[in-house]
């Protein structure tokens, strides 16, 4: 079984990707387009600024590129996005780190400066945190996919216990599943009683 199958194509997390993904691809696409407007040749490092940040035309390509394919998560959405972001992140991260040391060398032909630098900082970790949520915590709802991905047994449990009380006339099975056991029972009892 796939994780991608268990995420409903509604879930309330399936939006978060979407709007983050959006969110930051349209941020890239505005600076890519930016720098094409100004006609910035591809190699220059001359130090042309956009945004408050120097850039070329390959940096601007990038950009665009980067800020496409963010949409194009956005538009697929679910666990894609989710996936999406969280590579862009880590690669945005990665680039911070490794202009950090070639920052007024030759190797510097996407004419990065220290602007770009934090911006490459803080856009990899907005998309980032975008691709992570509602996966990565320690206190995932029990309707999460992901918790029930990481935690079948209990997962198991719970939708076999929702399942004998919808057959015995308790709570209903898609509202029973996504409840934790201990709040279960005292609902249960408390309709009984």
């Amino acid at each position: 079984m796939k994780l991608s199958d268990e995420l409903p194509v509604d879930h309330k997390l399936a939006t978060v990707y979407r709007y983050g993904a959006a969110f930051c691809g349209l941020t890239l696409l505005v600076f890519g387009v930016l720098g094409f407007a100004d006609e910035l040749s591809p190699f220059d490092t001359s130090g042309q600024h956009i945004a408050g940040m120097s850039t070329n035309g390959v940096l601007s390509l990038i950009s665009v590129v980067v800020g496409l394919a963010l949409i194009g998560g956005a538009v697929v959405g679910g666990n894609f996005a989710s996936t999406l972001n969280m590579v862009v992140g880590v690669l945005f991260l990665l680039s911070g780190f490794a202009h950090i040391f070639i920052l007024d060398r030759g190797a510097n032909i996407l004419d990065f400066g220290m602007t770009n630098v934090m911006f490459s900082f803080v856009m990899g970790l907005i998309i980032l945190t975008f691709g992570m949520y509602g996966r990565v915590s320690s206190k995932l709802s029990h309707d999460n996919p992901y918790w029930r991905r990481r935690h079948a047994r209990e997962a198991a449990r719970e939708s076999l216990a929702a399942r004998r009380r919808a057959r015995s006339g308790g709570l209903p099975a898609a509202t029973g599943a996504s409840r934790p056991p201990e709040e279960l029972t005292a609902t249960h009892v408390q309709r009984k009683g």
